[in-house]
């Protein structure tokens, strides 16, 4: 996700691994900067693909162009703006999540890799508002007025 994006990036790498064959590609606009600093990336082609967010009851698919570079990067591809718009989907950065309108309702994308496997302390649950044994009531106003 990265909203101050003009531009859906996908790398080659993600390209060959998804069998695609490069022939696919169609030529592209112009160079881009900001993808590698201090460079331009003139980018190999560009491809559209189906691009599906949710699961088996409740999901969306939309057609996304993709700018294809040869170069390495950390992720398998970059969403940008123009994917929010397709899907109407307003990303949290905070949370790390994605929320869009589904045809049942709202579908939540989130990141995998920040969510502990369980919760530090057993006697809790995750996102519980339920007090814990020992609660110490503050006043709001210290001085009772």
């Amino acid at each position: 996700m990265d909203g101050g994006s003009g531009l859906n990036i996908l790398y080659v790498d993600t390209l060959d691994a998804m069998g695609i064959d490069r022939e696919c590609l169609r030529p592209s606009g112009a160079p881009f900067h900001s993808i590698v600093p201090g460079k331009q990336a003139i980018p190999l082609g560009q491809i559209n693909l189906p691009v599906t967010f949710g699961d088996s009851s409740n999901f969306r698919t939309e057609t996304l162009t993709f700018e294809v570079v040869g170069f390495k990067g950390a992720y398998h591809a970059i969403l940008g703006r123009l994917c929010y718009a397709k899907f109407m989907a307003i990303p949290n950065y905070t949370y790390h999540k994605l929320m869009m309108p589904g045809p049942r309702g709202v579908i939540t994308v989130g990141s995998t890799t920040d969510v502990p496997n369980e919760a530090p302390n057993s006697n809790c649950k995750m996102g519980s508002f339920e007090p814990t044994k020992d609660i110490k009531e503050v006043p709001l106003d210290p001085w009772g007025g």
